[in-house]
């Protein structure tokens, strides 16, 4: 019962204004801002490796990939800690770069939508789907889809560097 409980947890938080959140399931942890190590000639969305007790973590700029302008840092940026599954079934763990971190709600069934057709041109099959909460519209993000196989491939090699 526990587990079905978790599946509808969700980790809310904020880029350039708008709600987001991802499966409670996939967070390790969240982490107060830590500036990466840049790597030379990594993608553009890639902004380094940070170490968490020892392990390299690649961090993504969450508004880079989701083709936003950078904003300056804040006291509230915050990094998720989460695993992703790629292609091949191995998991990914990488830090996303975030405005703000809010809390976890809970969202049942009847407060998701199935995410929205955008046309072929827009590239957001990592919209697992659109929650409802108090009058506000959350967007669930599939972070096993967030990157590409080939992006991963990469981040995969930026871990292990």
């Amino acid at each position: 019962m526990m587990e079905e409980k978790e599946e509808n947890q969700y980790l809310t938080f904020g880029i350039d204004g708008d709600l987001f959140a991802i499966p409670v399931a996939k967070v390790q942890e969240v982490l107060e801002y830590i500036k990466p190590t840049r790597l030379p000639k990594s993608l553009a969305y890639l902004k380094g490796l940070i170490n968490v007790r020892g392990t390299g973590i690649p961090v993504i700029d969450l508004r880079a990939r989701f083709g936003l302008c950078e904003l300056e840092l804040t006291r509230d940026t915050s990094i998720i800690v989460m695993e992703i599954q790629q292609a091949g079934g191995d998991l990914l763990v990488i830090g996303a770069l975030t405005d703000e971190v809010y809390e976890v709600v809970n969202l049942d069934q009847s407060q998701l939508e199935a995410a929205p057709r955008l046309g072929s041109k827009i590239d957001a099959d990592f919209i697992q789907a659109i929650g409802k909460k108090d009058d506000k519209f959350i967007v669930i993000i599939d972070v096993d889809k967030i990157l590409k196989e080939d992006e991963t491939l990469e981040l995969t090699r930026a871990a292990a560097s």
